[in-house]
């Protein structure tokens, strides 16, 4: 693989890269989490069931679709990103999720065509599953590639972890909105499929946005460097992600762990809150979206944290600390918010479990990034990820199905958690230190 030095850009580029970074991300994760914030709605729709945690499974698994399907995105966009770049692999992805996602407000439900409105509502997360690993192939390389050294932990905390909490904090003011324009009864008629049509809205933005964007300086450099060498346009010798699978599979195994741990933080967390807050702690959808917004603010102070926090003392350490504090905190949180009555301690609970649930993962974007050299950045990150965020997005299903009964789930997510973080410090210790290694 061709070394290269650190690359210049311009302070513009800087920003417009660090932008579209994190609102093609924020875009997908805003486009994921109106799923969640409906399902009870699609539950009844399109996956009726006796047993209320069944239909919440159903969901959840439709969900986890969605995330088996990335990696097989991030092998086609990630490969597209390192021959041909990260912008053009970025536009198409981002456009395709939103389209995607608009399409299930079109959806028929079971009452209309049975079983072939769960089939159809399968196939569709299927597709758009692809379309976000490729987002996460180009987002989560574009902007660490593009600011100095000694900010590319912070980028990975704003991208990944940022990211996020804005498509969720999105997501709750798109939820409250359509929320209150479509009161009771009429939420489960029409309101859930224009919390869907809102898809169409991110892929028009982010068009507007990329359309400035200049393509990443590293990956530019090395085009040029493998030019002068060939004489010839830059072609990596190899498929990236053959290079990924032969070369670096022991990397891509060891980065598991650590992904895994941090994805499963994430759905466990963040990614269950809106489901908890509507069948545990039994709130209205308009004061259970003001607690979501807060909960979202609450993640995006914790990535933006930790990440720059990673840029000082190294991301392993980051990694040992979080992962020591969450075995013990997530299982407390989750009995807290259960037992809590007050909106006041509903809402406290809810952010301690969004920021301890984001800051798990906050340094993994930037961690990934340098364990791979640029000509297979997009392939390697991009695997990794979705590999590791395809087993954590299955966790809140296995949780709804090992519950029972509503009553067991925030001792369930307990159990859970502790076993993801034992899992997630395994890791740690393992793993080598990354910081400064980017090549």
């Amino acid at each position: 693989m061709t070394t290269l030095q650190v690359a210049t850009v311009s302070k513009r580029q800087m920003i417009v890269a660090s932008s579209a970074s994190v609102l093609g991300w924020s875009l997908d994760l805003f486009d994921l989490f109106i799923l969640l914030y409906v399902a009870p709605e699609i539950g009844k729709l399109f996956f009726p069931a006796d047993i209320p945690t069944l239909s919440l499974a159903a969901v959840y698994a439709s969900f986890a679709v969605t995330l088996l399907m990335r990696p097989v995105g991030s092998a086609i966009f990630g490969s597209y990103a390192d021959r041909k770049g990260r912008k053009k692999a970025m536009v198409i992805a981002v456009t395709g999720v939103g389209i995607s996602t608009a399409m299930f407000g079109l959806l028929p439900t079971v009452q209309q065509v049975g079983v072939v409105a769960a089939v159809l509502f399968i196939i569709l997360r299927l597709i758009q599953g692809i379309f976000v690993g490729g987002v996460v192939a180009s987002t989560h390389t574009m902007g660490t590639e593009s600011v100095p050294p000694q900010y590319r932990g912070l980028m990975s905390g704003l991208i990944g972890g940022a990211g996020a909490g804005l498509g969720s904090l999105l997501a709750s003011i798109v939820y409250f909105l359509v929320s209150s324009a479509f009161p009771g009864e009429e939420f489960s008629e029409w309101g859930w499929r224009f919390m869907f049509y809102s898809g169409i809205l991110s892929s028009l933005l982010g068009y507007f946005v990329y359309k400035s964007l200049e393509e990443s300086p590293f990956f530019e450099q090395l085009k040029r460097s493998q030019s002068a060498q060939k004489g010839e346009e830059a072609q990596p010798a190899q498929s990236p992600v053959r290079v990924i699978f032969t070369q670096y599979l022991s990397v891509l195994l060891i980065n598991l762990l650590i992904v895994i741990g941090g994805g499963s933080a994430y759905y466990l967390t963040s990614g269950y809150l809106p489901t908890f807050l509507k069948v545990i702690n039994e709130l209205p959808s308009a004061t259970s979206s003001k607690i979501l917004m807060l909960a979202s603010l609450a993640a995006i102070v914790s990535a933006v944290l930790l990440g720059a926090l990673s840029d000082v003392i190294g991301r392993k350490k980051v990694f040992l600390g979080t992962g020591v504090v969450c075995i013990v905190a997530l299982p407390w949180s989750f009995s807290g918010l259960a037992e809590a009555t007050s909106v006041t301690a509903i809402a406290f609970y809810a952010c301690v479990l969004a920021f301890l649930g984001n800051a798990a993962y906050a340094p993994v974007l930037i961690f990934l990034n340098e364990r791979f050299p640029t000509a297979v950045r997009s392939s390697g990150t991009g695997l990794s990820w979705n590999m590791g965020f395809a087993v954590g997005g299955v966790m809140p299903t296995f949780v709804s199905l090992a519950a029972g009964a509503t009553a067991n789930i925030p001792l369930t997510l307990g159990y859970f958690a502790i076993g993801v973080f034992i899992l997630y410090l395994i890791g740690s210790v393992i793993i080598p230190e990354t910081k400064g290694n980017f090549k």
